[in-house]
């Protein structure tokens, strides 16, 4: 007769971390704050190298007053209103998920719907606003130039920045068309043409004695950009390079263009966070729509999206006082 050997199963024990649970936190929990630790160190590595750079630049690194200047439908220069706005409705969110939590301890699914979904709407303002100020920094605000040693010079009138085209007339006399695939010459490769040409802008300098130049320098002592006298502009702008636009990974008409790689860097990846964030919460909140927690007796899942809902944000306070307040 073959003997059977019994072999005991432990699946249910390596479910539950050998029958020990850490802190009272269930194996989704744990895994959970395992990633929440593990991004905290990706995102600190990133703010820390951005820092490091700043500091390295620190003479002539944008003010965020300076570039953070709009709101949607409105023209005006309200630094920072717009970027508080987007902080508030996100933090607003993290509010309304903590809410939330609460609700699906008390297995109130009524609650918990409504709450998910003031969430959800939290996230899709804070997205699509994260959008609009990324077009509004790559279409740029004033234009500037750019000098053959790397410096970014800007215009100002009456003590206010002008844009180029407050003061340049015309049309460029030496336009043409750009080079794409669709005009035959898709092997071509170039750069975006701009609005105005180098002789443009330098003869419209010149022909106006009220418009001065501000340099991409900081005067520690104001807080604000160095403005050169008349010579001193005409001697920097004769080293004109090109017309900048807007801000890419090449060129930033707000100075230095590493600024703006860390900014779509940054924001960028933390932006994808939200989204993903967002998604998630979609799913579960029609799961609770659906009755599945419910059926399963707790909102678990609940708890652990918001583990990360509160670290996206809270991730969020970092970068906004990086890039914005410091």
């Amino acid at each position: 007769m073959e003997a059977k050997i019994a072999i005991p199963s432990n699946k249910k024990e390596t479910w539950n971390g050998g029958g020990v649970k850490p802190f009272g936190a269930s194996y989704g929990k744990m895994m959970m704050w395992f990633f929440i630790v593990s991004d905290a160190l990706t995102f600190s590595a990133f703010l820390a190298a951005y820092g490091l750079t700043r500091f390295k630049f620190i003479d002539s690194w944008p003010i965020a007053d300076e570039v953070f200047t709009h709101i949607p439908f409105f023209h005006g220069n309200f630094p920072m209103i717009y970027v508080a706005f987007m902080t508030f409705v996100l933090i607003a969110s993290s509010v309304t998920m903590v809410l939330a939590v609460d609700a699906g301890h008390h297995m109130n699914k009524k609650k918990v719907t409504i709450y998910m979904f003031l969430t959800i709407i939290g996230g899709l303002i804070f997205v699509g606003s994260q959008a609009w100020e990324w077009k509004t920094f790559i279409k740029g605000s004033y234009g500037a130039v750019r000098t053959t040693d790397g410096k970014i010079l800007q215009f100002v009138k009456d003590g206010h920045q002008i844009a180029l085209s407050d003061f340049v007339v015309g049309e460029r006399t030496d336009a043409r068309e750009q080079h794409t695939r669709l005009n035959g010459l898709w092997f071509e490769k170039e750069e975006t043409i701009s609005t105005y040409s180098i002789d443009q802008v330098i003869s419209a300098y010149n022909a106006d004695p009220t418009i001065l130049i501000k340099s991409e320098l900081i005067n520690a002592d104001e807080k604000s950009k160095i403005i050169l006298s008349r010579e001193a502009g005409s001697a920097a702008l004769a080293k004109t390079k090109m017309i900048v636009e807007g801000a890419n990974l090449k060129v930033n008409e707000y100075g230095n263009t590493i600024f703006a790689d860390f900014f779509f860097f940054i924001t960028g990846f933390h932006g994808f966070h939200v989204l993903s964030g967002i998604i998630i919460n979609i799913i579960i909140f029609f799961n609770v729509i659906l009755g599945t927690y419910e059926r399963r007796g707790h909102y678990e899942m609940v708890e652990k999206v918001g583990l990360y809902w509160h670290f996206v944000d809270l991730v969020w306070v970092f970068v906004f006082t990086f890039f914005y307040l410091v």
